[in-house]
């Protein structure tokens, strides 16, 4: 019977060979640029811990390392750590993975004949060997956490007396600690952790577009990174399930179903080798939204609830982040999966675990959480007693408007009559919604019932002006609040706040945006604490709006994406709130030239927008979704979304944005001289005012004029009636003025420009004016956008010199290109003529060929391919080849 060797050409044993043999690299790895080796806040450090549940792509990331480390010519030494790796098989592992990386036969032979190496001395040998070798070299080490313990105060010696030429990659789980905090007090260590290895919503939508293309939209996209919130692999198996159907929007949607492809993987991936004692437990806490080891322990019943969760959360991918302290939360993923389970469980089980969840929430002032589980329960007294107490606070403390109408869905009326605070929240959450209406009637329950004090009147006032708001009805809106200007009966800081964001919104309807931000600054603060924070965060969106309506883009722009970035953060994405100043934060960056930025702050909100979005905010939303489509060369996309603006304003009964859809409509037809079909969108605009139906208080008015004006020079334009576009540019322009629009009086003075040259006047002095005006307050587009001729123009005196640091010439919005992946280099491992000669060996060329392609001699060559031959550990050519893929010497094949 034959033998095989049980060591290679590097003298060392053939498992210890696989160890050292780097992971292939993942076909559709994404370099994320925050996360790149040369990034700032990583590139001057020794040593990185990569910490993470499994399923946090911390080898991907590793990989993605090693490639940009070979790229830079440093060799690169991989270590898949193993259970029996004892400290001396660990020190052999190292010195054999050294080797191999520098291309050193003779490095580490000590180490690896050394008959006892698992001392400290053969660590500090290998230490000195690397010393000496006078090579920056970099040492990754796969899985630490498998090392059994005295490994791991092997590997912390390592770290602590490495050489200055050697950096560090280690990846491990939560419990595979290595006690060198010391390391990361003094910045010679930096931890990597679960928050920023998940992916962001711009890293999503990169890695969507260089594995899909065009088969996936941005909105698809952004649907996608909601739906696994960013969790790698929920990512990776979402991206599988796409890739394996031809229909990319149908293969989302059944993800989303109850019973979706995501979540049978999922089942597959976390239940099914699971311990059932396991499986029971996390199913039973499923139904928890936040998860603490002491109620775990109550709702379970197991004894030892802290120690499986704290294995569980190492073990599995179930648990996606924490809240800090020692709650946790399960991935919403998994937790919908394990819901499914728990809802198969018998019905007496599942109200014992609720009341068992309720008992201990209320015992721990978590009342809102505790109201959901006593209904759950059927406990429906407690549980209506128990949202009185909580749910007024949780939406004006929170914003918690779901939470709202839930309750408000499942109240018996007579209960919502006994308790007012119920009647007051049911009231705020339809005032703020496309459900404007419905709000009203409970202002009227509340004001039928004795003793209505003038605090309560206020507060009313207050909801049925946020009602007025949605309506888009600004005269009401003014009316509810006239009584309330000066004498304030209210002493609450919430609704203070409140009443200080509604006659800020009021003077910027009576075109005063400076006063709008000054009422805001005059507001008395009190203490700042997190239920403040939500309410003053509606107050960051009036000044952001009150600089857009200014055309300070710069200023709004500065104010906005912090204030975009916290709301993500504390309400999510997808909230009410988040995407209304996300719409507003897009129409910015799209005046700034920021066609990326726009098109992703944009992705997935507009549907939200449509139920909760404010009027401004809705059309804001979907005119720059237009305007980003039409740069794309999409108009038909574009003329979709104005005419989706259209049937949401009809839906809604918000007439205003039917007309600024029209007026939007025929500024893009104007801009290709499209004549007759500018004048007949301008005949329903006017056939639409004439409709005594509509509002006739003086603001609304006054804002719909100003498009119709400005719509109706758009056709003189199309139609070349440059004196009838004059005159209806300087009515539009007064109107402007007025209401202090200054990005739009920035825009009529350059469309007026543009119309007194075509009539041949002099016009370049105000066209310099305008330019002026628009590099003060930011606005890069607003001259391409109001008419590519006028665009061009500007583009040339630009050209000229007249403002060379700023281009206002018409760009063309697109896609932010996929950052190109480091190309592979053959570093210190081979030397340029060996590289030459792999490279031309993997393109199945012979000798005598190659020799010809470089111009030496066969014998040159033979000298070189038997030196490929020792270093690659290789016994034939098509071995050579396959080494140098493995190693990342050579690309991919294609």
């Amino acid at each position: 019977m034959a033998t095989f060797p049980t060591t290679g050409a590097t003298g060392a044993p053939r498992d210890l060979l696989l160890k050292v043999t780097p992971p292939r690299v993942p076909r559709h790895l994404v370099s994320r640029a925050r996360l790149l080796a040369t990034a700032d806040a990583l590139r001057d450090h020794a040593v990185f811990v990569v910490q993470a549940p499994s399923g946090f792509g911390k080898t991907s990331l590793l990989a993605q390392w090693r490639l940009e480390y070979l790229a830079m010519g440093m060799p690169v030494a991989w270590v898949s750590a193993q259970t029996h790796d004892d400290p001396g098989r660990l020190v052999q592992s190292l010195a054999l993975a050294l080797r191999v990386a520098m291309g050193r036969p003779a490095f580490g032979r000590s180490v690896l004949e050394d008959d006892r190496p698992g001392n400290l001395g053969s660590v500090t040998a290998l230490l000195s060997e690397l010393t000496q070798a006078a090579l920056d070299v970099v040492l990754v080490i796969d899985e630490a956490e498998r090392l059994p313990p005295a490994s791991r105060e092997a590997l912390a010696y390592l770290l602590r007396n490495a050489p200055p030429n050697m950096r560090t990659l280690i990846a491990t789980r939560p419990d595979g600690r290595l006690d060198i905090e010391d390391l990361v007090a003094y910045g010679q260590c930096v931890e990597i952790g679960p928050a920023l290895l998940k992916f962001s919503l711009d890293e999503t939508l990169q890695l969507v577009h260089a594995r899909f293309g065009a088969r996936v939209d941005r909105n698809m996209a952004a649907r996608l990174h909601e739906l696994t919130e960013g969790w790698p692999l929920g990512l990776q198996l979402a991206t599988t399930i796409i890739s394996r159907g031809a229909d990319a929007h149908a293969a989302l949607s059944d993800m989303t179903a109850a019973a979706g492809e995501l979540q049978g993987e999922l089942v597959r991936l976390l239940l099914v080798n699971l311990d059932p004692q396991d499986r029971d437990f996390l199913v039973r806490i499923a139904v928890l939204d936040l998860l603490h080891p002491e109620l775990c322990q109550a709702v379970s019943g197991a004894d030892d609830a802290a120690a499986r969760l704290a294995r569980l959360s190492n073990d599995t991918p179930v648990f996606a982040a924490t809240e800090g302290g020692e709650w946790l939360r399960m991935h919403a993923l998994a937790r919908d999966v394990l819901r499914q389970r728990f809802g198969a469980l018998d019905a007496a089980e599942q109200v014992a675990v609720h009341a068992r969840a309720a008992q201990w929430l209320a015992a721990h002032d978590l009342i809102d959480e505790a109201a959901h589980h006593a209904l759950s329960a059927g406990q429906h007294q407690t549980a209506y007693e128990l949202a009185e107490r909580s749910v007024y606070e949780s939406l004006m403390r929170r914003g918690r408007q779901s939470a709202v109408l839930e309750w408000l869905a499942q109240l018996p009326a007579d209960e919502l009559d006994r308790r007012p605070r119920l009647l007051l929240a049911a009231a705020w959450t339809l005032a703020s919604s496309e459900r404007h209406d419905e709000a009203g009637r409970f202002v009227a329950r509340l004001l039928a019932q004795p003793d209505v004090s003038d605090a309560l009147r206020c507060e009313c006032a207050l909801i049925l002006g946020g009602a007025a708001v949605f309506a888009d009805d600004p005269d009401h809106f003014v009316e509810l609040h006239a009584p309330w200007t000066e004498a304030v009966p209210i002493t609450d800081p919430l609704l203070l706040q409140s009443h200080a964001n509604r006659m800020a919104y009021r003077a910027l309807l009576e075109g005063e945006p400076a006063l709008a931000r000054l009422r805001q600054q005059q507001v008395a603060r009190g203490q700042a604490g997190p239920g403040i924070d939500y309410i003053r965060r509606w107050s960051e969106l009036v000044i952001g709006l009150s600089y857009a309506w200014e055309g300070q883009v710069v200023l709004a722009e500065q104010l906005l994406r912090p204030a975009v970035a916290g709301a993500e953060t504390e309400l999510g994405r997808r909230h009410r709130l988040s995407c209304n100043l996300a719409a507003l934060l897009a129409a910015v960056a799209w005046e700034r030239d920021l066609p990326g930025d726009a098109a992703m702050l944009l992705a997935d909100r507009l549907d939200v927008l449509e139920h909760s979005g404010l009027p401004e905010s809705l059309l804001l939303a979907y005119r720059t979704a237009a305007r980003i489509a039409a740069a794309e060369g999409a108009e038909h996309r574009a003329l979709e979304l104005l005419n989706a603006l259209d049937a949401a304003g009809a839906a809604r009964r918000l007439p205003r944005l039917r007309i600024a859809s029209l007026a939007e409509q025929v500024r893009l037809h104007a801009q290709r001289h499209r004549a007759q079909t500018c004048r007949e969108l301008c005949e329903r605009i006017d056939a639409q005012l004439a409709d005594p139906a509509l509002p006739q208080g003086p603001l609304w008015r006054r804002s719909v004029q100003v498009l119709r004006d400005v719509a109706h020079a758009h056709a003189a334009i199309a139609a070349r009636d440059w004196p009838g576009a004059l005159a209806q540019l300087a009515r539009a322009d007064e109107q402007a003025r007025q209401r202090k629009q200054g990005g739009l009086h920035i825009e009529l003075l350059g469309l007026r420009a543009l119309a007194l040259e075509r009539c041949g006047q002099p016009a370049q002095a105000l066209l310099r004016e305008a330019m002026d005006l628009a590099r003060a307050y930011g606005l890069q587009r607003v001259f391409s956008d109001a008419h590519p001729d006028l665009g061009a123009w500007v583009g040339t005196l630009a050209a000229e010199g007249a403002q060379p640091e700023t281009s206002f010439a018409p760009t063309t919005a697109a896609a932010p290109p996929a950052p190109v992946p480091p190309v592979t280099t053959h570093g210190a491992v081979l030397t340029p003529k060996e590289g030459e000669v792999l490279t031309l060996l993997a393109r199945n060329l012979s000798n005598k060929e190659i020799g010809r392609a470089m111009q030496v001699g066969e014998t040159t060559i033979k000298w070189h391919v038997k030196n490929l031959f020792a270093k690659l550990d290789a016994g034939t050519r098509t071995q050579v080849v396959q080494r140098a893929r493995i190693l990342g010497l050579l690309g991919p094949e294609r």
